[in-house]
């Protein structure tokens, strides 16, 4: 990381920014509604700017003492630079302030890079959830994971 990266609220004025991203990142994106149904609905949103560059983005849903990492995304050419680690520890930070006691999370099990940062952040694997994403051919299982927060 080279300039200072800055984490704010996502805005719905950032939601251009971030389908690009999520385009550019997934084979299978979120839709605009996604982002926007989310921020309507008041989802701990945020994203992570370098010299005004959108680098890093994640939307987590917090009920009662639980937050359910929704999506987070780096984009590709910022990858491996640190950022998924900087949200991550950002996202933990807003997740304990909110309350919850732990974290959970969907991936795609293919996902290998994410399962390497969520495996560093200390989660762990408590089951799968079968056919859960579309797929090229077919669909693909989640891994469900968590993490304490306390």
């Amino acid at each position: 990381m080279n300039a200072l990266p800055r984490i704010a609220p996502m805005r719905i004025d950032d939601v251009d920014t971030v389908l690009a991203t999520e385009q550019e990142a997934h084979a299978f994106p979120w839709v605009r509604a996604n982002f926007g149904d989310s921020l309507a609905a008041g989802y701990s949103a945020w994203v992570c700017h370098v010299d005004g560059v959108l680098v890093c983005y994640a939307v987590m849903l917090l009920v009662l003492d639980e937050a359910h990492l929704l999506n987070i995304t780096v984009k590709p050419a910022w990858q491996r630079h640190g950022y998924g680690m900087l949200m991550m520890t950002h996202l933990f930070s807003a997740a304990r302030a909110h309350g919850a006691q732990r974290m959970l999370l969907e991936m795609r099990r293919s996902n290998q890079a994410g399962a390497g940062l969520y495996r560093r952040c200390g989660f762990t694997d408590i089951g799968q959830r079968k056919d859960y994403y579309a797929a090229a051919v077919g669909r693909e299982d989640a891994l469900v994971m968590a993490a304490s927060l306390s």
